[in-house]
C-alpha cells in the first residue's frame, strides 16, 4: 500500500490542506476517501488529539484504507453514501463538532484503472459504473429497459453532450439487437454517433460521464450531503470542495454563496433557516506543472466556504 500511495498525488493537496486550515488537534472529515492521498496529507498534519472520520461508498475504498491507517488511533473509515453524513457522524461519535470538511467529487483512480469496475470507456470491462457494487442496478441493466427519451435527456442534461439525441438512437439501435454490456462495446457506439470530435477528448466521454452521474445519483448525493456538511462544521469551520464538470460546481458554487436576493420584493427568500457560510476567495484550479504531473487534475475546480454562525 505504501509504494500506491507513492504513485498517486492526490489533486490539489497543498491547496486543499490550506483551505482546511487544519489545527493539530482538530476533528475533519474527508467524505470522499478514494485512494486516501488527502487522508494521509490531514493526518500528517494532526498530533495524538486531532480526528479523521472518513467516508467511501466504495467497499473496496474502505477495506485498503483498513489495510493502510487501521492501527492509527486517529482514523476511523465508515462505508456509505456522502449523503448520509449527518447519521455516520453521529453513529461513530461525532456531532456538531466538525472543523473541516472534504469532498473530492466524482470517480476515483482505482475506480477508473480497473476494468472490472465498467467506468472507463478505455477498457473492455463490464458495464457497471456502480461506486458501490453491492447496491442498487448495473448500468448494462438500466440501459437495457430505459426510453429514448429518458436517455437522450441525461446525455443531454447530465454530459452536457450536443449529440445527445444521435448517441440515443444509436444506443436504442445497437441494444434491439444485442444486449450492450461491454464498455467498448458503449464506447464504439458512441463513437460512430458523434460526428466530431472534441480536442484532446474521446467521443464517447460525455455519455459515459451523463450515465456514471445517473447510475450514483451523483448530483442528488451532493445537493443532501452539503447542507448536513454545513450544519456540522464548527465556527470558523470550513467546507471545502473539488468538483471536476461544470454540473457539479454550479451546485457547490450555489449552496456556499446561499440565497440570492429577490430584487423584486427586495428580501431574500424564506427558507426557514440562516444561511451558514461565508465563500473564501475564488475558485482554485490546478497550475500548469501539477497538470503535467497529475492529467486528471485538469478539470479541476476548489471551492471554500466557512461556517459564519
Amino acid at each position: 500500500m505504501a509504494e500506491e500511495k507513492r504513485e498517486h498525488e492526490p489533486v490539489l493537496r497543498e491547496a486543499v490542506l490550506q483551505a482546511l486550515r487544519i489545527t493539530p488537534e482538530g476533528t475533519y472529515v474527508d467524505a470522499t476517501y478514494g485512494r486516501g492521498g488527502h487522508s494521509a496529507a490531514i493526518l500528517a498534519r494532526l498530533n495524538e488529539h486531532g480526528r479523521l472520520f472518513a467516508i467511501d461508498r466504495d467497499p473496496e475504498a474502505v477495506a485498503a484504507a483498513q489495510r493502510t491507517f487501521g492501527a492509527d488511533g486517529r482514523f476511523r473509515i465508515a462505508q456509505g453514501r456522502f449523503s448520509l453524513l449527518e447519521t455516520l457522524l453521529r453513529e461513530n461519535g461525532l456531532g456538531a463538532a466538525v472543523d473541516g470538511v472534504l469532498f473530492d467529487l466524482g470517480v476515483s483512480s482505482p475506480q477508473l484503472d480497473d476494468p472490472q469496475r465498467g467506468f472507463s470507456f478505455a477498457g473492455g470491462g463490464p458495464l457497471d459504473m456502480r461506486m458501490d457494487p453491492g447496491t442498487g442496478r448495473p448500468l448494462a441493466d438500466w440501459l437495457a429497459t430505459v426510453s429514448e427519451a429518458d436517455l437522450t435527456k441525461t446525455i443531454a442534461e447530465y454530459g452536457e453532450e450536443r449529440y445527445a439525441r444521435r448517441v440515443a438512437r444509436a444506443i436504442v439501435k445497437a441494444r434491439n439487437s444485442k444486449r450492450i454490456s461491454r464498455c467498448s462495446e458503449l464506447a464504439q457506439i458512441c463513437a460512430a454517433a458523434v460526428p466530431s470530435r472534441e480536442p484532446g477528448k474521446h467521443p464517447a466521454t460525455r455519455t459515459f460521464q451523463a450515465l456514471r452521474i445517473v447510475t450514483n445519483d451523483e448530483l442528488g448525493e451532493l445537493q443532501r450531503a452539503l447542507p448536513q456538511a454545513s450544519g456540522c462544521l464548527t465556527r470558523g469551520g470550513r467546507l471545502v470542495v473539488i468538483s471536476f464538470h461544470s454540473l457539479e460546481d454550479r451546485i457547490v458554487k450555489r449552496f456556499m454563496r446561499g440565497p440570492r436576493l429577490d430584487r423584486r420584493r427586495q428580501r431574500l427568500p424564506d427558507s426557514g433557516v440562516a444561511h451558514m457560510l461565508r465563500p473564501l476567495g475564488k475558485a482554485q484550479r490546478a497550475d500548469s506543472e501539477e497538470v503535467r504531473r497529475n492529467p486528471r487534475a485538469r478539470s479541476a475546480v476548489l471551492r471554500v466556504a466557512e461556517r459564519i454562525t
